[in-house]
C-alpha cells in the first residue's frame, strides 16, 4: 500500500516576538528590571540573550553569564546558586505580569495570516516560554486583537521547555496532526529555532518583529534604513547559521514560504 500524499497540516506560532509584542520588550524589559532589583544591572543585550528559554532557565542562563555572575558577587558577597535562581523567579513572576499588560498587541499582518492559513486548512498552534499563569493576561488580550490559535502549550505544561521538542510534540499531540514534516515551527529565538529542529518540523526564523532586533514597531519606523536592513541581515544569517530552514521579517511574509513548503512535500511525495 503506497503511503498517503504529503501535505502541510498546521503551523505552531511562538508568542512574543513573532504574534504579539513587537520587539518582545515584555520579557526582556522584566528580567532588565528583575536584576536591577537585586542590585545587578543588565544590559538588554544580556537580557535578551536566552530569550526563548523558560523563565526560570532563562534567569539560570543569565546567572551564569561571568560578568553578571562577577557583578552579583559583587554586590552580595557570594556567588548565585539555585536558591537564588528560585528566589528570583518568585520575583519574576508579577514583574513579568505588569510588563505583559504593557505589552499584549498583536503583530500587525498576524491576524490576516491566521485567516489566509485557515482558509488553507491549517490548524494553528502555539508554544511558549510563558507559564499558564502569564498565558492568562496574553491570550485574553491576543484573542481580542484578532488572533486566538487552536492550541496553546506552555513551559510549565512539559517536562523541560525549549531547546527540547516536548511543546511542539504536546502541541501536534492536542491538534492531532503527524508527521512532524507536515508541521511548521516560527519563531523570533534562536532556541525555538533550535526547538523546532529537534521536533523534525521545518523552521521558520521571523527577524524584524522579534528579539533578535528587538524594537518596537513605532522603533523600527524611526531607525536609518540602512542600519535596519543591516541588522536585519545579521539576524537573518544568524539563523541561517543555526539551520533555520526559512528567514522572513515579519509573520505577514509567511505565506510564499508555505507555498514553497508544500512544494517541497508534494515532490518528496512523488
Amino acid at each position: 500500500m503506497s503511503p498517503p500524499p504529503a501535505r502541510l497540516q498546521a503551523v505552531i506560532f511562538d508568542w512574543a516576538g513573532t504574534t504579539v509584542d513587537h520587539g518582545s520588550n515584555a520579557p526582556a524589559s522584566a528580567f532588565v528590571a528583575l536584576f536591577e532589583r537585586h542590585g545587578v544591572a543588565l544590559t538588554q543585550a544580556e537580557a535578551r540573550g536566552p530569550m526563548g528559554l523558560s523563565k526560570r532557565d532563562h534567569i539560570a542562563a543569565l546567572f551564569a553569564l561571568p560578568r553578571v555572575a562577577d557583578a552579583w558577587l559583587a554586590r552580595h558577597g557570594r556567588p548565585p546558586d539555585e536558591s537564588d535562581i528560585d528566589r528570583l523567579y518568585v520575583d519574576f513572576l508579577p514583574i513579568q505580569k505588569a510588563a505583559l499588560v504593557r505589552h499584549n498587541e498583536v503583530i500587525a499582518g498576524v491576524p490576516a495570516l491566521v485567516a489566509e492559513c485557515r482558509r488553507r486548512g491549517l490548524k494553528i498552534g502555539t508554544t511558549t516560554g510563558y507559564t499558564r499563569e502569564l498565558m492568562e493576561i496574553v491570550a485574553p488580550a491576543a484573542r481580542a486583537g484578532g488572533f486566538a490559535p487552536d492550541v496553546i502549550v506552555c513551559a510549565d505544561d512539559v517536562p523541560r521547555g525549549r531547546p527540547a521538542p516536548w511543546m511542539i510534540f504536546r502541541a501536534a499531540e492536542q491538534l492531532d496532526v503527524f508527521p512532524m514534516t507536515s508541521l511548521v515551527t516560527v519563531d523570533d529565538t534562536l532556541v525555538g529555532i533550535e526547538a523546532g529542529r529537534n521536533a523534525g518540523t521545518w523552521t521558520v526564523a521571523v527577524t524584524r518583529t522579534g528579539n533578535s532586533l528587538g524594537l518596537s514597531a513605532a522603533e523600527v519606523e524611526q531607525l536609518d534604513r540602512a542600519e535596519l536592513k543591516a541588522r536585519l541581515a545579521t539576524a537573518a544569517s544568524q539563523f541561517q547559521r543555526d539551520g533555520a530552514h526559512y528567514v522572513i521579517e515579519t509573520v505577514a511574509d509567511l505565506v510564499p514560504v508555505l507555498d514553497e513548503i508544500v512544494k517541497r512535500l508534494e515532490s518528496a511525495g512523488k
